[in-house]
């Protein structure tokens, strides 16, 4: 066993860490069966894949769901690889039964069941590593403390209140649109608990309604009796995982609270006052302490705050959010928002997908059916209640509506059609040839159109011209990266420019950057990161819209891959290198602009020299994607099978366009159909099922 483990290593279908992990366990305890340690150096390695544990019982039906094979090796299931090849999972696991392989995991010294000491944890058929078990653990008591405080808050909400400031948040529906207001009654259950979830697609009004949520919770708070003095307005925190998604709310928070409507509320403008409109990361907002993997804030030393909005909170990792709900003190609300259907966190679990599991099907009891009905005048439709709907579902809510995507739309009806997993529609879309979608087929490798394609955004079968995104939107353009090239170029201050003026050409030039992005599944080789940057560059230098394409030069986008808490830059933001204006007998200053992120609407300029945890931007993963939005993006498909490529991948490529979104298609479309029908099944016990 021990040659087997060494040998997956060498091959990197195990990561070395794991091999290593399974070595020491058996330094420690010689008499280990070996069915136990393959058991530990799987589990181990599941954490790499996003899983918190192993499940024994998939892993003995499905073998070689446990390694990182490659495609060819995945269907497997009979039989040796080749000859040079270690021996595949299928062959190790060969007439091993469950209950023998949970016998072999009961040595004291290192399974436990539960609380205590050793390094492993088996419930039921699931192994974890201790300190993920604990993660788990932790989360779900402290979600089902908060739930069962839901009771006592409803009685302290006399609905005749909520009622009539529903009613002021949130105007009728026009006359023929009458339908559930599920952004009201979002607003309702969310106020009678201390954990809540909504969730929805994009363009659902995720933003808007947790901003109509928190004007209810502060109208709330400013017209109830406080002892010894006035009534005091909540203490409210927001926050998202990533500089970038916190940038994302904060530009669109701002003005949301501005346009609240307020009129006919008592204390309006106080109202409005106590909402907050900044963002900070989860990392700075807990207390990050470089080198470690504690925070400042914690269960003995509690954020002071009464409520915590987490935004894009389907990128959360298991580890954060267990860190989070520590942090919180025991009266405080928290509040998630995300798409339940994106992606989950690059670390292990999917905390958001697993709470909202049952999200679509609502489960609501009768008796909250009838609390909404007298607390928000809304009706819901029969099929979403459930006699035995569990504690859980009370305080979730899917928004079912997109205002982003019209119903015409190709982008918001091939997103739907993949997340339902239908190859069929998927196919019936493309052949509609709607105005917001391309396709760009690149069988024999045709780089001209694809340079075509990240130059000016042109290339590929298209639609008629697309309308405006909404009646002030002017109408949008299928920009390439040439856009942000020129804005930069044409727009650049004189050398005598003040900062204010060099700071205002930095936002152009990130604004423009944004407006157009290349997004892949994979990082290596031709059609990942690494081969796609290489080449964008070329073609940008051959269109002389570039001095270089390696090194450090005027125009390069960078990723910052790993949080730099000196500089005050997160895993995932990206910045522009810029050229400093100087005079004619000056040197020329390179320097990289960031949005300042969660400090603020400023810039902030950084030395090349001092950024050695960066790559080349110009084309992302979906996963480092997440938490933006760009009008116009080209998803590049690999051109051959890779396991990475998953429906939940597909979406949230997809649902990253605003405007446009211009499939780019190297291999043959059975890669496509294959990907809709692969789905993302996070091994986890969060819900106990």
């Amino acid at each position: 066993m021990q040659a087997v483990l060494v040998n997956w290593a060498e091959h990197q279908w195990l990561r070395a860490l794991d091999a290593a992990f399974a070595d020491f366990l058996w330094r420690e305890v010689p008499a280990a069966p070996p069915f136990l340690i393959l058991a530990a150096a799987l589990a181990s390695h599941q954490l790499g894949r996003g899983h918190v544990c192993l499940d024994l019982a998939a892993t003995l039906k499905a073998p070689a769901s446990a390694l990182s094979l490659p495609p060819d090796c995945e269907n497997v299931v009979d039989g040796a690889a080749e000859a040079d090849s270690p021996p595949l999972p299928t062959e190790v696991l060969a007439g091993l039964s469950l209950e023998q392989w949970q016998a072999a995991l009961e040595h004291p010294l290192l399974v436990g069941s539960g609380a205590g000491n050793t390094p492993l944890v088996r419930v039921g058929p699931r192994l974890y590593l201790r300190r993920f078990w604990q993660y788990e653990e932790d989360v779900r008591n402290a979600v089902e403390r908060r739930l069962a405080m839901s009771a006592t808050r409803q009685a302290a909400l006399p609905p005749d209140v909520l009622r009539h400031i529903l009613d002021g948040l949130f105007s009728p529906a026009p006359a023929g649109e009458a339908g559930t207001d599920w952004q009201k009654i979002a607003c309702a259950l969310a106020a009678r608990s201390s954990f809540s979830i909504l969730t929805g697609g994009p363009g659902t009004g995720k933003t808007t309604t947790v901003v109509r949520l928190l004007a209810l919770l502060q109208a709330l708070a400013l017209a109830a009796p406080s002892a010894g003095g006035p009534p005091r307005p909540l203490r409210i925190r927001l926050a998202a995982p990533t500089g970038k998604a916190a940038v994302r709310l904060n530009e669109s928070i701002a003005g949301t609270v501005a346009r609240l409507p307020l009129a006919g509320l008592e204390h309006a403008e106080a109202v409005r006052a106590a909402i907050p409109v900044t963002v900070s990361t989860l990392h700075r907002l807990l207390g990050s302490r470089p080198d470690t993997r504690h925070f400042r804030h914690h269960a003995d030393n509690p954020l002071a705050l009464d409520v915590l909005v987490i935004d894009e909170a389907s990128m959360v990792d298991l580890e954060m959010m267990a860190a989070v709900l520590a942090a919180l003190p025991p009266a405080a609300r928290l509040i998630l928002l995300g798409d339940k259907d994106q992606l989950a966190s690059v670390e292990a679990g999917a905390v958001l997908g697993e709470l909202c599991r049952h999200a679509r099907a609502g489960h609501y009891t009768p008796a909250t059916r009838d609390w909404l009905a007298t607390a928000t005048g809304e009706r819901i439709d029969a099929t979403l209640v459930d006699e035995a709907g569990g504690t859980l579902s009370q305080a979730v809510v899917m928004l079912r509506h997109s205002h982003r995507f019209a119903a015409t739309s190709g982008i918001g009806q091939l997103a739907e059609a993949v997340n339902a997993g239908d190859p069929g529609q998927v196919s019936k879309v493309w052949r509609h040839a709607h105005a917001d979608l391309a396709l760009l087929p690149l069988a024999g490798g045709d780089e001209a159109n694809f340079a075509e394609l990240v130059v000016d955004g042109a290339g590929g079968e298209q639609g008629a011209d697309p309308a405006p995104l909404a009646e002030t939107d002017p109408k949008p353009v299928r920009h390439g990266y040439r856009h942000y090239l020129t804005t930069l170029s044409e727009t650049r201050p004189v050398s005598a420019a003040g900062q204010n003026a060099i700071d205002d050409w930095a936002r152009r030039v990130l604004r423009a950057h944004g407006q157009f992005q290349v997004l892949c599944a994979l990082r290596r080789g031709h059609w990942g990161v690494a081969g796609l940057n290489q080449r964008i560059a070329r073609f940008l230098c051959a269109a002389g819209l570039l001095p270089a394409s390696v090194g450090w030069y005027p125009g390069r986008p960078v990723l910052v891959t790993r949080n730099d808490y000196g500089l005050g830059l997160m895993n995932g933001d990206i910045g522009i290198t810029l050229e400093l204006p100087h005079a004619a007998d000056e040197e020329a200053k390179l320097r990289v602009a960031f949005p300042a992120g969660d400090t603020g609407q400023g810039i902030k300029w950084v030395l090349p020299s001092r950024l050695p945890a960066v790559e080349t931007a110009y084309a992302l993963t979906v996963h480092k994607s997440q938490g933006s939005e760009f009008d116009h993006a080209a998803l590049v498909l690999p051109a051959t099978p890779s396991p990475i490529l998953t429906r939940e991948l597909l979406y949230t490529g997809i649902t990253r366009a605003r405007a446009f979104l211009t499939l780019v298609m190297p291999g043959t479309p059975r890669l496509l159909e294959e990907a809709v029908h692969r789905q993302v099944l996070r091994v986890s016990g969060l819900l106990g099922e």
